[in-house]
């Protein structure tokens, strides 16, 4: 009976040393992007992304839970504009506008304790614009975080593919 409690703690311990120690040799950062061709002017893709007041109408997470609460702060575009959310699905969070220019807009984010920033980049190509939308984590030495990095790209990246989908849709339907 010692021997197999023994072994259970060796295995235990070798686990352990496996999960800390692997996740300190897996990348420290993650990024996730994805873009998408808008039919609309970069002016008018700015001045939608410039701002939380739509944002609901092509997030993938609004779609996911409508009825979460929402709540809005600081100027109504540009920067200091903020947005927070609280739900059963889609957590609690907040993002806030912490660099706006017309190429590139940039947004502190917190989800449930977590920080990371997002980006839109604005392109024009053609008529329209190209737009990438970006997410960057640093997980630090956390290594618990840097296993989850590794899930972001295939979690995120579908939720960006959606919203973005939703987006091109929405300002398409707009009038010019």
């Amino acid at each position: 009976m010692k021997a197999l409690l023994k072994g259970l703690l060796y295995l235990v311990l070798l686990l352990a040393l496996v999960c800390v120690g692997g996740g300190l040799l897996l990348p420290s950062t993650t990024h996730v992007e994805r873009s998408i061709s808008i039919d609309r002017p970069p002016a008018q893709v700015y001045a939608m992304l410039d701002s939380f007041k739509r944002f609901n109408e092509w997030s993938p997470w609004y779609a996911m839970e409508p009825e979460a609460k929402y709540s809005y702060s600081g100027p109504e575009s540009g920067v200091g504009a903020r947005m927070a959310w609280d739900g059963e699905t889609v957590g609690r969070g907040s993002q806030q506008i912490e660099a706006s220019a017309p190429q590139k807009i940039v947004l502190a984010l917190e989800f449930d304790g977590s920080r990371a920033t997002a980006s839109y980049a604005l392109a024009a190509e053609g008529d329209g614009t190209r737009v990438t939308w970006a997410l960057d984590s640093d997980h630090g030495y956390n290594p618990i975080a840097r296993w989850f990095g590794l899930l972001m790209e295939k979690m995120v990246g579908k939720d960006y593919e959606q919203g973005l989908a939703r987006l091109k849709q929405v300002l398409e339907n707009d009038p010019r």
